[in-house]
């Protein structure tokens, strides 16, 4: 028989630690999706067990739910709190861009349940957090009319919301209205079956004439001179393989004067050795890395330096654990990491918690503040969820949010399939293997 003493620890215990289950029996036993319909559709993912608690996260924004679902036969039966071991055996299935969707939107979904079992923020999980509250920079779509007057407009709107940090758009697409500004522009069909086929830092030979090169730089002056220089501002979409290396080179040394806080994605994400050509020739910093998977995937980039700032998608880099990762390896090797986001308030919840234990955090994306009913897929939110261009880290267990059924079901990019089951996907299908070794529990 226990003495008094072991009864009273056994007492103080249970009044400080609240368990919503009984961990060591949790068993899943369904998974389930729903497509919301957005800007970037999100699939939302939605793992149950055998005691009522469940996991939420997404795939990728504009991933497929498919990319989720071929998992579920091997997570069947296995206990969500061994997500280290579940992890390992899915990973090798995943892939860059939104190939990666599918295991990261899972990882937010375990650790989810796990913070729901044991009642703790996904924070403590990562190792706890270095603050309170994370700086958001805002997307800043191109306009219709992309002349330097529209963009100004468009990027003062965002100021106007409170927020210090902006990134606006700024391609190809905004030279359409000046003669002769890129020369040797390919068609739309000939630029997806030419990215591979080029050297590293080749592009597909399109070049920026001093036309094109005075446009984008009156954009970003424009921006600049309406903003101050209290702003931090940033541009992206303007390098994606239509360019050379030596033709991003050329404009980013023509935007310097602007202080760019970064040029987004200056080269295709595969051609690590352009981005490295791009970063040793220019003084604006560089941030690439949203369609990376894996810290693998990232090492490469982080060993050679090849940009200035770190830019995974954690729904594409493997979730959350996985991305405080890579953001460490960068840190060891002097480059700070800053979070890219175009997902639900699921996925921007799971980058909160993220962001919080990443030391070397610059600034967390929000791509939703044009879209009305995008707080209305959860519930748990802060309102306002912005505040002076900061959103406040989370405290509730798990993500720190739930499941909004009616918000989703107003949003569904197929009305009446909302989290309907999926038994088709109970029983492995060609192409996934069940890796080797033994499971925990059988």
């Amino acid at each position: 028989m226990p003495d008094q003493r072991t009864e009273l620890r056994r007492g103080r215990i249970e009044d400080v630690i609240s368990t919503w289950s009984r961990p060591s029996d949790l068993k899943i036993t369904d998974m389930r999706i729903a497509v919301v319909a957005s800007n970037y559709d999100y699939p939302i993912i939605r793992i149950d067990t055998n005691q009522g608690v469940y996991g939420i996260g997404e795939v990728r924004d504009a991933g497929h739910k498919e990319n989720a679902l071929q998992f579920k036969s091997f997570l069947l039966g296995q206990n969500p709190c061994n997500v280290d071991m579940l992890l390992r055996a899915i990973k090798p299935l995943g892939g860059p861009g939104r190939q990666g969707g599918g295991v990261s939107g899972i990882e937010l979904a375990l650790w989810d349940l796990v913070g729901k079992v044991y009642n703790v923020p996904c924070y403590q999980f990562l190792g706890g957090k270095y603050r309170d509250r994370v700086r958001i920079y805002a997307d800043t779509p191109t306009p219709h009319d992309p002349t330097p007057e529209a963009y100004v407009e468009r990027v003062l709107q965002r100021k106007a919301m409170g927020l210090t940090f902006i990134k606006f758009d700024i391609g190809p697409n905004v030279l359409s209205d000046v003669p002769g500004a890129l020369i040797g522009a390919p068609t739309e069909h000939e630029y997806p079956m030419a990215r591979r086929a080029q050297a590293p830092g080749a592009g597909v030979g399109s070049k920026l004439s001093d036309a094109g090169i005075a446009r984008m730089v009156e954009i970003v002056a424009a921006v600049r001179e309406a903003v101050g220089w209290e702003t931090s501002l940033c541009i992206d979409h303007f390098g994606h393989g239509y360019l050379s290396a030596k033709e991003v080179i050329r404009l980013a040394n023509a935007l310097e004067p602007y202080g760019l806080a970064w040029i987004e994605d200056p080269m295709p994400w595969w051609d690590i050795e352009g981005h490295r050509l791009v970063t040793r020739a220019v003084n604006v910093p560089t941030a690439a890395g949203e369609e990376l998977y894996l810290w693998e995937g990232f090492r490469e980039m982080i060993e050679t330096r090849a940009v200035d700032i770190l830019h995974p998608d954690l729904l594409t880099s493997g979730g959350m654990l996985e991305t405080k990762r890579i953001a460490d390896y960068g840190e060891q090797h002097g480059l700070p990491t800053s979070l890219h986001f175009a997902g639900s308030p699921i996925a921007f919840m799971a980058n909160l918690h993220c962001a919080a234990a990443i030391p070397s955090l610059v600034a967390l994306e929000n791509h939703a503040l044009d879209l009305a009913f995008w707080k209305d897929l959860v519930t748990g939110l802060d309102e306002p969820l912005i505040q002076e261009g900061y959103a406040a880290i989370p405290d509730g267990p798990g993500l720190g949010v739930d499941l909004n059924y009616e918000g989703i079901k107003a949003n569904l990019r197929y009305p009446g399939e909302m989290f309907q089951p999926t038994d088709y996907w109970d029983t492995p299908k060609l192409g996934f293997y069940r890796p080797p070794g033994p499971v925990i529990g059988e």
